[in-house]
């Protein structure tokens, strides 16, 4: 099936520039890999070069890169991902964005517990409504 017509809804609700590099992506992971979970992981490894995820959607970031450890190494390897955050941004742009996110604790918290607490912020923002 065509990206565009799997589109996730977070990046729906992104920027259209986000939602072709995704759709681009996971077009050509299809054709390598075939349908499934590994055309998805490739499409979203290939948006988040340039997009991290806040909230409930994808924002360019503001270097490209990887966004974080896993994501620098090349292949499935092992580990925990970010999730989308840009665990390798500075706590400064960290500490906005949980500001953002009205995460309360933030200006206490180290760099990690930013990283945790945007991804949990995130998910929760994107949990199905129930």
């Amino acid at each position: 099936m065509p990206g565009s017509e799997e589109i996730p809804s977070t990046i729906e609700r992104s920027p259209e520039h986000a939602q072709a590099i995704w759709t681009k992506a996971h077009d050509s992971a299809v054709e390598s890999y075939g349908e499934g979970e590994r055309a998805h992981r490739t499409a979203f490894a290939a948006l988040k070069h340039d997009y991290e995820k806040v909230g409930d959607h994808w924002e360019k970031k503001g270097r490209p890169g990887p966004s974080d450890e896993r994501a620098a190494r090349a292949g499935r390897g092992e580990g925990e991902t970010a999730e989308g955050v840009d665990a390798n941004a500075s706590k400064t742009h960290l500490l906005d964005i949980a500001k953002r996110l009205n995460i309360s604790g933030r200006s206490r918290m180290s760099k990690a517990e930013l990283v945790d607490s945007i991804k949990k912020a995130n998910r929760r923002a994107t949990a199905p409504s129930r």
